[in-house]
């Protein structure tokens, strides 16, 4: 999938007309894939003036929406951000394609340089939920709100709590692990 098409299906996810106006959530998503195609771009003058200009907006959009969504992170198509407001991703962390994160959402380390987190797709993310340390949370997890996440849980799990543990796995993901 190309980068645009990426933000196409971002923008699908938000299934509003003009979302600028009504959700600050998807200005850094926006941003965050125009600081991926700045990366992409050829070295020089243009490159050099877009990505001063990436820095720019990217500190006041972070700080207008409260929401961390740095270019470095890997995040598929179709990010969704319910409400905005103390959202923090690391750097470094991945997050596949049409996940969904609510307000107050952590994906970091438990230590300086530590492992950070991979996020499969589908995964639905409670509120204020903390994912942190090299763990992966697999595709079409749901995380309860609050949740504190400091191991892996598998496909079409449901996992509550702090530390977070297992409550359910849906019936789909564990028929096709057998």
């Amino acid at each position: 999938m190309s980068k645009d098409e990426d933000w196409a299906a971002d923008l699908r996810r938000y299934a509003m007309r003009r979302p600028f106006l009504k959700e600050q959530s998807i200005w850094p998503i926006w941003l965050y894939r125009r600081g991926r195609r700045i990366d992409g771009m050829a070295p020089g003058l243009g490159r050099r003036l877009a990505t001063a200009l990436y820095w720019s907006l990217y500190r006041v959009i972070e700080t207008a929406s409260g929401i961390t969504l740095p270019k470095s992170a890997r995040v598929g198509p179709g990010l969704r951000i319910w409400h905005f407001g103390n959202v923090i991703i690391h750097s470094d962390a991945v997050i596949g394609a049409n996940c969904t994160l609510r307000h107050g959402v952590t994906i970091g380390t438990r230590e300086e340089n530590g492992p950070v987190p991979v996020i499969g797709d589908d995964a639905d993310i409670g509120a204020y939920a903390q994912i942190l340390g090299g763990v992966r949370v697999g595709n079409g997890c749901r995380i309860g709100a609050m949740s504190v996440v400091l191991c892996d849980v598998p496909d079409g799990a449901t996992a509550v709590g702090a530390p977070a543990r297992i409550i359910a796995a849906r019936r789909d993901a564990a028929a096709g692990a057998a």
